[in-house]
């Protein structure tokens, strides 16, 4: 598949993409949770790096206060998100697909779908790859999906060095309420270059344990 077809298939529509920023972060969470805590902020990406964030996942607000963090008004970048095929569907995946998310099939992603996040690496844009792979909203102790460590692989041989942000966000409750508090933690960044020989295995190891300990962090920050 041509780069400029994968592109304009999930492509930022600019004014939905104004008009989703105002409502979701200027109503929606503003209003919602009624204590928003940025722990490690603000993070500065090395220049002249490429980046990819590596939160935890508990809710499906996840994507919302990570883009509160690191979108557009931060960094100046817009978050694009690797969701699940599922997530994909009906008006949740037509809205979705306009605001920068692309699916993909998780036990066999690809090819197409493989080079355009290769892509969005190599152009420094902010990939937000969940590790856990779904929402994983009791802790529950999982192995980290290989997609991450196998994409910064990839784009490592467009790419003088990859940073990955481990994130931690947490919740006051397990399943967010109205008026409840968030935290999100910035984690010790792994960086990846020609240099690094780290197994998988190692990789998602070092990942998991500072995915953690930002989100204990966080945990801390809203009282669990």
């Amino acid at each position: 598949m041509k780069k400029n077809n994968i592109d304009f298939r999930y492509g930022i529509n600019p004014l939905l993409g104004n008009i989703a920023m105002f409502v979701t972060q200027d109503i929606v969470i503003k209003y919602f949770f009624c204590e928003k805590n940025i722990i490690n902020s603000p993070f500065q990406i090395p220049q002249n790096t490429s980046v990819i964030l590596a939160p935890t996942h508990r809710s499906r607000w996840d994507g919302l206060i990570l883009t509160m963090a690191m979108g557009r008004r931060v960094t100046k970048k817009d978050c694009r998100f690797m969701v699940t095929k599922s997530e994909m569907k009906g008006i949740q995946g037509w809205f979705l697909k306009r605001l920068g998310c692309f699916p993909v099939n998780q036990e066999s992603p690809s090819l197409s779908v493989l080079r355009y996040a290769v892509n969005l690496i190599v152009q420094k844009r902010q990939l937000v790859v969940f590790p856990e792979g779904r929402i994983n909203k009791f802790r529950k102790k999982i192995i980290l999906k290989e997609g991450l460590y196998r994409l910064a692989k990839l784009a490592i041989k467009k790419s003088e060095s990859i940073t990955i942000l481990p994130i931690g966000i947490a919740y006051s409750e397990v399943s967010p309420k109205f008026r409840s508090k968030v935290s999100i933690c910035f984690g010790k960044p792994l960086f990846i270059d020609h240099n690094q020989n780290l197994s998988i295995d190692r990789f998602n190891t070092k990942l998991h344990i500072r995915m953690m300990k930002a989100e204990e962090i966080a945990l801390k920050k809203v009282g669990r």
